[in-house]
Formats: C-alpha cells, structure tokens, sequence
C-alpha cells in the first residue's frame, strides 16, 4: 500500500485480493484506485460507515484513531479494507450476486444469509406481529416499526429514520448524488440495485412471479408489497391512532394528518399539501394541465 501526498488528500493504489466464490469459474483479480481522505477523528458512532466529524488540529494526529473516508459518499472505517468493500458498492465490481434474485453484496457471508430469503430459512419470529427473519440484526431493526423509534435523523431537514442505511440513501435527495446512469435512457440512481431494476423496463423481464396470482414483477421487493393484497398483513401501525398499513410509506403519510406536516407546495400560489398527488391535481387549477 503506497501513499502519495497531494495537497491534504492521499492516493492510494490497492491491490485487492482474489476474490473466489462459488458462483465463479475463474478467480479475478482487479486493482482499483481510491482517492482515500485520511484524517484523524473523533467517531461519534460506535458503529462502522458513520459519517466522519470535523477533523481535528495537525497537533493532534498522533493522539487520534485514523480514519478512511470514502471520497464519493463520506462514510469512514477504521480499517482501509473495509473502504475497499464499501467502495464496491458504488463501483458495482467484485460483488457477490444471487443466482436467485439478481441481488448483490460486498462479502460472500452476506450472500449466504441473503439466501435463506429464498430457502424460507427465517428462525428470528417478531412477537409483535409474527414476522420471520432471516438473521437477528434484521428483527432488531424491523421492531422499531413497532416502537416507533427512529435514531438516525438528517441533518438537513430533520427527517427520521430506522436504520443507517435509509439515512444515507435519503441524504442523495439533497445532494443530488446519482452515479448510477441506465445506458438505454440516460436514467440516473443513487444505487446500483434501483439501476438492475430500472434496467427490467427495457428488456421487459419481469422475474418475480406471486404464487397466488400469477402477476409478475421487476424487484423483488414490489412482490412482496404485492403478497399483502392476498395475506392481508397490515404490519405497520400509527402509533397515534392505531391505523393499520401493509407499506411503510403509506404509515408515513397517514402521520402527517396526526402532524399536520404539508411538505409539497404550490409554487404559483403557495399553498400546501400533505401528498405530491394532492398538489399535481391542483396544479391543474393554475395551468388546466398536469406535470409532465
């Protein structure tokens, strides 16, 4: 690992090891340059992939853990190895793939616990509601549904979130980071996953079928949503007024009655709303005609 010093940043060249899976007929081998921010921190989060603090005084360099800062979305490690791993997922390279789904991850470990999606192996029960999981971490953050707790908050309009994770995909909607371009249509996304997705709309495939119906779908996720039409799962709850809804954003904009939270705005009169649905039907009033 040779660093090069280059104003206050420092350009690595990484040899990245043979990865090896069991979906793969020959080992690959690949070298990718990362420009990696180096700064001694302050973590403010126990966990890995925090957002970096403020970067302490020069003085203090010896006396700080170092920390490697991803320069395309600014999540640190303390480890350069684990950059690496994360690096991937905005590259879309060296990634592990589901034969199943099309789903990809970063460690083979992953994967294998991805899978058990599809063998039904789902030992972590909810005792609110029943619902079963593949690994104790996902139960742990889905309970939250049921409490109402949500510990990650934007630091640009306050919203609220369960995991890390959705955080970090909401702050590209101020940012307008979106790496992920569709060669069909130009289409850009802020993740990789949501581009295989889009990608099903030009070839027509549509690998998700449900089995009580027969509709198929582009993303597993959407057939899932879909399965509720026929179980009836209605797992989350208001926690206001106890109102029931199979999506998680179909509860969020149920609490905005109970908040009075009208976020979309008419820009000709002002006037607000508590669903974009509401403010394109009364856009029409101004133009006689809707958004493109």
């Amino acid at each position: 690992l040779t660093y090069v010093r280059k104003e206050k940043q420092f350009v690595a060249l990484i040899e990245t090891s043979t990865l090896q899976g069991d979906d793969m007929s020959e080992e690959e081998t690949r070298t990718e340059q990362l420009s990696l921010h180096i700064c001694p921190v302050v973590e403010s989060k126990d966990q890995e992939g925090s957002s970096c603090s403020e970067s302490e005084s020069q003085s203090d360099i010896g006396t700080k853990k170092k920390s490697y800062k991803c320069d395309i979305c600014g999540r640190c490690y303390t480890q350069q190895c684990k950059l690496k791993k994360h690096y991937r997922t905005h590259t879309g390279e060296g990634l592990f793939s589901c034969q199943t789904c099309g789903k990809s991850f970063c460690r083979i470990n992953d994967l294998n616990v991805h899978k058990k999606i599809h063998t039904d192996q789902r030992p972590f029960s909810c005792k609110s509601c029943g619902k079963n999981f593949s690994r104790i971490s996902n139960l742990n953050i889905h309970n939250r549904i049921h409490t109402g707790e949500r510990p990650f908050s934007c630091e640009f309009c306050g919203k609220r979130f369960t995991r890390n994770k959705n955080l970090n995909d909401h702050k590209r909607i101020h940012t307008g980071e979106r790496q992920f371009s569709c060669k069909s249509c130009g289409k850009s996304f802020s993740r990789f996953s949501k581009l295989n997705v889009h990608k099903r709309i030009h070839t027509g495939e549509r690998p998700f079928s449900c089995e009580s119906c027969g509709k198929s779908f582009r993303g597993i996720s959407h057939l899932n949503i879909h399965k509720r039409i026929h179980t009836g799962e209605k797992s989350f709850s208001c926690e206001s007024c106890g109102k029931s809804f199979s999506r998680n954003r179909d509860l969020n904009v149920h609490r905005r009655i109970h908040t009075g939270e009208r976020p979309f705005s008419c820009k000709a009169c002002g006037k607000r709303f508590s669903r974009v649905g509401n403010l394109y039907r009364h856009m029409k009033t101004h133009t006689g005609q809707g958004p493109l």
